[in-house]
């Protein structure tokens, strides 16, 4: 098991949207980091999706 860190920096992981919706087999995720202090909403980048071959939105998942 990973050590549990201290303060306020997090791992998130983002899924592909548009893909989820295209009905594919298949996801793209990405792992990244955050600051729960300074960001408390969910992240929202755009992100490029090997599957579909394009850039697309990917959005914070729990």
């Amino acid at each position: 098991m990973a050590k549990k860190a201290k303060g306020n920096r997090v791992q998130v992981v983002l899924e592909c949207t548009e893909h989820k919706d295209s009905g594919m087999p298949g996801t793209s995720r990405y792992i990244t980091t955050k600051n729960r202090k300074n960001t408390t909403e969910r992240l929202e980048l755009k992100k490029y999706n090997p599957i579909l071959k394009k850039v697309t939105v990917h959005k914070e998942i729990k």
